[in-house]
């Protein structure tokens, strides 16, 4: 049996090294695995390496799990254009080419390989100035294997698991294996990475609080999904060796929130780059509100416990994936004037959002400040918008989300910038790469929620419900799924959350029939494919293997249930 599959991957790792900054050009032809890594600042090329994974992916969102994620659950729709079937398609949980989620299989296992290197390796690195700095760095490159196994989990299910740098030809591997690797990963990073605050470690890297957070993401939606009461454990060998309780998740947890350093941000709209200091005071819904955006200058934002971080000088030649490419494809759709969109930008329009969330988060709690935080309201806010402005315009609806929309900004002269970015940064005025905000992929609330949810307690809900302005409510399943919903909308844990609970079947087929524009004109979502449902219950929310790397495994790999039939390709049809 050929280790095609594998090879495949070692050979993207190569070819994606060679491109970056992983290795000292002028020394690569120098170094191979009998010299490399040999001191600590190979061992830091490294983990740089295994980061910047992260943003290979940002180049291609659209095939992204953070994406897929985003379209696939309730709140929000595909949207694009008549063209952007790709976006529609993982609305719908379709098909619509052969590979469409290819090329994220190839990075997250280049990222994995990168993992797996570093964890055989970091240990015969020397000069370190302490055992904690090494400690810290086999952490986190143990935090990313967990990280991207959990991404291939979610979005494709059962994956090969691969944990030597060797080329095998695995088949999928179980989801007890799979998420006991993670657990095991993720509890090692936890004993190696030194007990200290969030502070001591460079911005952007993962810390002993992050992997304690992705443990409890990981065991909520394990023990959830596959319906079971423990996360497995899996021993050097690849055997089960235990298990991890929800007692010790708990206790993570709250070592977390008594000794991390981290907080809630006072306000929750300075979380979110339209609170930037170019911007605020010039926006109707910020000024006067005494706002200051936690990220004004590249600070520290104590809620934000990991993020991919962005450059404020990407390039198309060589670094497009460094600038955040998730907000430009989230942005309002363009043909619009940004004068009448001010402060948003444009964008490709991906994500419009379905009126269903906002009349649900209307009728349940009327006076949460994060509803117009969160969601941009187009008869409230822009009455100048123009729908179809761009005339293909697919599922648009009334509303767009503020999270990770483009932000623009004016000057002193009343200039308009397409980015505040080109006045905070001195960032080239293009739309398409000056987005530089994070992406946070785990935030502290997120932390006090699930902590809530897995002690069934209303404390740490509370906490997030006040800084909202929301008087206290009792634990019910009930209430914290509702607080999850409006507190970390649009941040890519609406799929799992609905999947994990039981109820995405409902939810989804909650879109069909709701109120959308197409081409600019009245319309109503339609069900494609036997309807949401039907599409969930034939592929339980995971999305075809590549086909390439079907055939690649000459027959070991198999695709997953409810893809390769009619019903599942999807073609367009508004």
């Amino acid at each position: 049996m050929k280790n095609l599959l594998f090879i495949l991957v070692f050979a993207v790792s190569l070819l994606l090294i060679s491109c970056e900054d992983f290795l000292d050009s002028s020394n690569y032809t120098k170094k191979d695995t009998s010299n490399y890594p040999e001191t600590v600042e190979d061992a830091e090329q490294m983990i740089t390496g295994v980061y910047s994974n992260l943003n290979y992916s940002s180049a291609e969102p659209q095939k992204s799990y953070f994406y897929a994620a985003e379209l696939a659950a309730d709140d929000r729709f595909g949207g694009g254009g008549e063209n952007d079937k790709l976006m529609q398609a993982l609305d719908m949980l379709m098909n619509y080419q052969t590979d469409m989620l290819g090329s994220f299989w190839e990075v997250r296992y280049t990222g994995i390989f990168r993992a797996n290197m570093a964890i055989e390796t970091l240990d015969n690195c020397t000069g370190y100035d302490s055992e904690d700095q090494k400690n810290q760095m086999k952490g986190e490159a143990y935090f990313l294997r967990a990280f991207y196994y959990y991404e291939m989990a979610s979005l494709f299910g059962q994956v090969p698991l691969v944990v030597a740098t060797a080329p095998v030809n695995n088949p999928k591997a179980s989801p007890e294996e799979l998420y006991g690797q993670m657990a095991s990963d993720l509890k090692t990073a936890i004993e190696l990475m030194p007990d200290k605050p969030f502070t001591s470690v460079g911005a952007g890297h993962a810390t002993k609080w992050a992997a304690q957070a992705l443990m409890a993401r990981v065991f909520l939606f394990y023990t959830g999904f596959y319906e079971t009461d423990a996360l497995p454990l899996l021993d050097k060998t690849g055997a089960v060796s235990g298990s991890v309780s929800k007692s010790e998740v708990v206790g993570w947890l709250e070592d977390c929130i008594a000794n991390s350093g981290h907080d809630l941000v006072d306000d929750f709209r300075e979380i979110w780059a339209y609170s930037n200091r170019y911007t605020v005071e010039d926006y109707d819904y910020t000024k006067g509100q005494d706002l200051v955006w936690v990220e004004n200058d590249n600070a520290v934002n104590p809620e934000t416990m990991f993020s991919i971080k962005y450059s404020n000088f990407p390039s198309w030649e060589t670094t497009i994936g460094y600038s955040n490419q998730y907000v430009l494809h989230f942005g309002i759709r363009g043909g619009q004037d940004i004068k009448k969109t001010f402060p948003f930008g444009q964008g490709w329009g991906a994500g419009p959002v379905s009126p269903v969330i906002w009349n649900n988060w209307e009728n349940a709690e009327p006076d949460d400040l994060r509803r117009e935080a969160s969601i941009i309201n187009i008869p409230n806010e822009l009455p100048d918008y123009t729908k179809g402005g761009w005339a293909d315009m697919i599922q648009e609806t009334d509303f767009w989300q503020k999270k990770y929309s483009p932000v623009t900004a004016i000057d002193q002269d009343s200039s308009y910038w397409n980015s505040y970015s080109v006045l905070m940064y001195g960032t080239e005025d293009n739309m398409q790469l000056n987005n530089t905000q994070d992406l946070i992929l785990i935030r502290y609330a997120d932390v006090l929620l699930m902590h809530s949810e897995l002690t069934e307690t209303a404390t740490n809900m509370n906490k997030v419900r006040a800084r909202a302005g929301l008087e206290d409510k009792p634990y019910s399943l009930e209430n914290i799924q509702k607080e999850r919903r409006w507190e970390l909308a649009f941040e890519g844990l609406r799929w799992n959350d609905i999947r994990r609970w039981g109820i995405a079947p409902t939810v989804l087929d909650g879109q069909i029939g709701q109120k959308v524009y197409t081409r600019g004109n009245d319309d109503v979502n339609k069900a494609f494919g036997g309807g949401y449902s039907s599409r969930y219950a034939e592929t339980k929310g995971f999305f075809p293997i590549p086909e390439t790397q079907i055939s690649l495994s000459e027959g070991v790999l198999i695709q997953n249930d409810g893809w390769g039939t009619s019903a599942a390709e999807y073609n367009g049809g508004w």
